[in-house]
């Protein structure tokens, strides 16, 4: 079972994000577009954000995915009705069976194996887990590997996602939750947690790391709202740029080899990096990045021709970070001698300065 989680989660929520797709591209404007159009309109909305829905303060608690993990099987409800998922894993048989009419209205829980650490906290020390199991190793990669033609051996997935989550709340219902760990037992009275389900830690992990990090320029970002505030005071202007991983045909973005077809430097060296966190609804470690280049990457699949737009950074000062984080580990080499680049997943994003 532990060998099939990684694959199975990626599953249900590829499943997820579908159902969120094509309420997008069958709906009306969301309110997050409409909010994003009235304070940027110059401003193309990445798909990161645009599949995040920007709920009623009233159906916070029937938006939410379920995801249950046990030696039985996994079942997933995306709530409204909108798709059921059960995985049933017998010995050495896998059955899937997706529900459209699933209608339960019971509290989210969301049980998935995570590291202690993101890979994306540079001040944390891989642990031997990580490295076997973390699908994140395949994040990391050197600069001079960064042109057309080189061949990237992947296990990750680009639409790999660690938040369980679809959607915003709006910054007044933000607002009116706590967000500390002080108040641990309020938020998960609010949110109807149980206080020994899996749901508990993962929101007292994404606290401690939102509270841990002291010595750079950030914040955790619990609205739509907020985060484009914070990105656009911190880059001094809302003539931005925003992006995120694009993936054009989600069943093909999975572990193979990829080539990379062209290469896009972003501009500036100032940027705003937001990193989506494990919460009940969308929350965002949103931190200024200096000494820092971005690119958009074109890569095609060998296996299938599946085509990945990525996004990927590359720290020129590494010096700060723990010897032992994952990154130093993977590429084997030491803080502050090279430049250090990674891909993000699709559901992280870019704030850059446009150009122009």
């Amino acid at each position: 079972m532990d060998s099939f989680l990684p694959f199975l989660i990626s599953f249900i929520l590829i499943v997820t994000v579908a159902a969120a797709e094509a309420a997008v591209s069958h709906g009306e404007t969301s309110k997050g577009e409409l909010y994003w159009n009235s304070v940027l309109p110059n401003t193309p909305m990445p798909s990161a954000i645009k599949l995040l829905s920007l709920t009623d303060d009233d159906d916070l608690k029937t938006e939410m995915t379920s995801v249950d993990v046990s030696k039985a099987g996994v079942n997933v409800d995306t709530r409204k009705g909108h798709t059921g998922v059960n995985v049933d894993v017998g010995k050495g048989n896998t059955s899937v069976n997706v529900d459209p009419k699933n209608h339960h209205k019971k509290p989210q829980r969301v049980v998935v194996t995570v590291p202690k650490y993101g890979p994306f906290l540079y001040n944390y020390a891989a642990t031997d887990t990580q490295l076997k199991d973390d699908p994140n190793v395949a994040l990391f990669f050197l600069e001079k590997d960064l042109h057309p033609g080189t061949r990237m051996k992947t296990n990750f997935n680009f639409t790999y996602n660690n938040k369980g989550t679809t959607f915003f709340v709006s910054s007044q219902k933000a607002n009116s939750i706590p967000f500390s760990s002080s108040k641990i037992a309020q938020i998960l009275t609010k949110l109807s947690i149980e206080p020994d389900s899996m749901d508990a830690y993962l929101v007292k992990k994404t606290l401690r790391e939102c509270e841990e990090i002291v010595k750079e320029e950030k914040q955790c970002v619990t609205s739509l709202q907020s985060m484009v505030e914070f990105s656009t005071e911190k880059l001094g202007t809302k003539q931005v740029r925003v992006v995120s991983t694009e993936v054009k045909d989600k069943e093909k973005s999975g572990k193979q080899e990829y080539r990379i077809d062209g290469v896009e430097k972003m501009k500036g060296k100032r940027m705003v990096v937001c990193h989506a966190q494990p919460y009940v609804y969308a929350v965002f470690y949103c931190h200024v990045n200096e000494k820092v280049s971005g690119y958009k990457v074109r890569m095609e699949g060998k296996d299938d021709g599946g085509v990945v737009e990525a996004v990927g950074l590359c720290h020129k000062d590494t010096r700060g970070w723990n010897k032992e984080h994952l990154a130093f580990k993977v590429l084997k080499v030491k803080p502050g001698t090279v430049p250090v680049c990674h891909f993000l997943p699709q559901d992280h994003v870019v704030w850059a300065v446009k150009e122009g």
